[in-house]
């Protein structure tokens, strides 16, 4: 490989690894996936996962983000308070002494006080989507759908606050290990958006003691015949989506004009596209998965690599 090349960035979670290669002005030359999360790594564990990924690759400077600076990781690396910007994150990274033959930086994740609230992975994707969007520095709100989602507010360029809402890993519950999910296949092949999903927006809508107070009329309703079993599927995705929306407006008390920013698989975000546009908000900007920016952003923060002239950024399989 004959490139002039500056970085490897690590999006290293709980069950993938994605690697990132970058040239001297930020471009992803090259990328690779492999599903060795910090619970599925390969024999040799954490060195052996890196070597394998990077095989091939120039030996450059390494900078790594999310769940492998968890307690369970490879190093855990201390949260920083919010609030929090690039610099500030940056500056908590800690070097990882076992990596021998590249020098490998990990970044730590983001703690609130009040109410309690721990993330790490989604810090450098909002650092990366507000290098894509500087527009939103001001003040977004920046939701990244997923088994956590995370609701973050950006005032002035700094992540301030956020929460967590468990929807993923609540669905996943109640679809393999409740009645709501009994004699129902979770492979939904119907169209999207439909009438069930919409249904479950309005039930999380209407209900003022919240979604948990609705869980069961999905059974009731299969029971009744007014919903088919292969709609409790999206009727449940609708009702714990639309139970996120209901929360942001209960706390921001009715308004809904705050800017919001989505950030996550496009499948996903299409259901909060939909959700949002049903609870009043303006349609979401979509930025996608923007880890590989928020990495090479944090390296630039914390002098791993030089600052070069704008460029267009831009990705690359390998």
């Amino acid at each position: 490989m004959n490139m002039d090349v500056r970085l490897i960035g690590l999006d290293w979670g709980t069950s993938s690894l994605r690697a990132y290669l970058y040239d001297a002005d930020g471009n992803v030359v090259a990328s690779r996936q492999q599903p060795w999360g910090i619970r599925h790594l390969p024999d040799g564990g954490f060195a052996s996962a890196l070597q394998a990924i990077t095989s091939g690759w120039p030996l450059c400077t390494v900078i790594a983000a999310g769940m492998v600076g968890s307690r369970q990781g490879w190093l855990e690396v201390p949260y920083i308070e919010v609030p929090a910007d690039a610099p500030s994150i940056a500056q908590g990274r800690q070097r990882v002494t076992a990596s021998a033959d590249r020098e490998l930086w990990i970044v730590p994740g983001l703690r609130q006080r009040e109410p309690a609230n721990v993330m790490r992975g989604e810090e450098t994707q909002i650092v990366g989507a507000l290098a894509q969007q500087p527009q939103h520095r001001a003040n977004a709100r920046f939701v990244l759908p997923g088994t956590h989602s995370k609701w973050a507010t950006v005032v002035d360029g700094r992540i301030v606050a956020y929460d967590t809402v468990m929807t993923g890993e609540i669905y996943a519950l109640l679809m393999k290990h409740s009645i709501l999910g009994a004699g129902v296949s979770p492979e939904n092949t119907r169209s999207f958006p439909n009438d069930a999903f919409v249904a479950g927006l309005r039930n999380a809508k209407e209900s003022a003691a919240g979604a948990f107070s609705r869980l069961f009329s999905a059974r009731a309703l299969m029971l009744n015949g007014e919903l088919d079993p292969s709609d409790v599927p999206d009727f449940l995705s609708g009702l714990l989506i639309g139970e996120e929306f209901r929360i942001a407006l209960l706390r921001d008390h009715g308004n809904s004009s705050a800017p919001l920013c989505l950030i996550g698989e496009p499948s996903l975000c299409d259901r909060y596209m939909v959700a949002a546009a049903y609870f009043g908000y303006a349609p979401p900007r979509v930025i996608g998965d923007a880890a590989a920016q928020g990495l090479w952003q944090l390296a630039l923060a914390a002098g791993l690599v030089a600052r070069a002239t704008p460029h267009l950024f831009s990705g690359a399989d390998a």
